[in-house]
């Protein structure tokens, strides 16, 4: 119940200061990134939480679920049949690259062994938007940055979990059942897509039959009943849930666009709680004793892996696009390290490799710089496309700056 506590406080607070973080640098997620390491066992000790407890799995678990569903709702297909190439060059070039260097950092600066280096670039290749929100939800930035950043991140989960799990089983002897091979990872990717696709389908066709349908006040409720059961379905057949929910939620924005509008802000207050929920329990794990087990090579590992692998790798990716300067560097910018990073991270360590806690405790610290860089930075970078209402909450300027030509 102390966690319940400390969870409402700081819900209050964020919301409180929620107008101020929307003009500043001020961060509500990592508030409750503070928050969540303040009252563990390294600070105050209310509450005592590991990263082998069950709350830690199943919080970061769903909230990639839920901010996958909603983001996935966000996706225009008839806008991606039109501007695919910029979202595939990213994955299928940027991606590969940040995991390779990645990689490289971790082997040589930290001396991890080769297999679990890339266990650990293939952990933080994923990257998440919730942490740019000021860039992705706002529709006076360039759709085409928009899109780039949103579909790239509820793809790359995806295509990272595979190779997370490979890397595990060729990483030597585990204590955990994460051993798969290489068909079974296919088939549960395969399968999730299937329920992420057939499960939406299935409900539109319901709610067209003619004694059948939502009342209006219960619409938004339409969107939720089939994520809680695409989520159930997914966890009870073993099938991804991470795709499954990415590709759900854009099906059913597509077959169903009145459900996903009635959807909206329940979708988005529901992601809200789900990420601050999350970041409070991670935080947690974020003790003193775990960044004093990381090396100095670890923190700079950290440090680069912001600064250097992430742009260069999607700089090098968007060589040749339409992309102006500015979208490039925003695009280039904005890879933060997510849910998904969590829940991989959680994988390795409870794997019992023989080097998951090394591995483990880099991805932590990495994940904890990358939210507080990347949430503090969305606001000043939005402005930098001349966005003046950033969530509806108008800055103190006199008079609103005119739409940039280029947004």
């Amino acid at each position: 119940m102390v966690l319940v506590a400390v969870f409402g406080a700081a819900l209050l607070v964020a919301v409180l200061v929620s107008g101020l973080a929307a003009r500043s640098v001020l961060s509500t997620s990592l508030l409750f990134l503070v928050a969540g390491a303040l009252v563990s066992d390294g600070f105050l000790g209310l509450i005592h939480i590991t990263a082998d407890s069950a709350i830690v799995a199943v919080t970061a678990d769903l909230a990639l679920f839920t901010v996958l569903f909603t983001d996935g709702m966000h996706v225009s297909f008839p806008a991606l049949r039109n501007a695919w190439r910029n979202p595939a060059r990213a994955l299928a070039f940027g991606m590969p690259l940040a995991f390779v260097g990645m990689a490289l950092l971790t082997h040589f600066l930290l001396g991890l062994d080769w297999t679990t280096s890339f266990l650990v670039g293939a952990v933080l290749a994923p990257t998440d938007p919730v942490f740019a929100s000021a860039i992705v939800g706002r529709k006076e930035v360039p759709a085409r940055l928009r899109q780039l950043l949103n579909v790239e991140s509820g793809i790359n989960d995806g295509l990272a979990l595979p190779v997370v799990l490979l890397l595990i089983a060729a990483a030597g002897p585990t204590s955990h059942a994460a051993e798969a091979s290489p068909s079974k990872i296919v088939l549960e990717l395969g399968v999730g897509l299937a329920f992420g696709i057939a499960l939406p389908l299935i409900v539109n066709w319901l709610v067209r039959f003619r004694l059948l349908g939502a009342e209006p006040r219960l619409q938004p409720l339409l969107p939720l009943a089939t994520g809680i059961l695409l989520y159930a379905v997914c966890h009870l057949t073993h099938a991804n849930p991470y795709l499954a929910a990415f590709s759900a939620g854009a099906v059913l924005a597509s077959v169903s666009p009145e459900s996903a509008r009635a959807f909206g802000p329940l979708g988005d207050a529901l992601s809200e709680l789900a990420k601050f929920a999350a970041l409070l329990v991670f935080g947690a794990l974020l003790t003193p004793h775990l960044f004093g087990d990381l090396p100095l090579g670890g923190y700079v590992v950290c440090v680069l892996s912001i600064l250097l692998v992430r742009p260069t790798s999607l700089l090098i990716s968007l060589i040749g696009t339409r992309f102006n300067r500015r979208e490039r560097l925003a695009a280039a910018w904005f890879g933060p390290k997510g849910f998904a990073s969590v829940v991989y991270g959680l994988l390795v360590l409870e794997s019992g490799i023989p080097q998951a806690e090394q591995a483990f405790t880099v991805i932590a610290v990495c994940i904890a710089f990358s939210i507080a860089a990347h949430s503090s930075t969305d606001v000043p970078v939005a402005r930098a496309f001349d966005v003046d209402d950033l969530v509806g909450i108008p800055s103190h300027k006199e008079s609103p700056l005119p739409s940039s030509p280029s947004a």
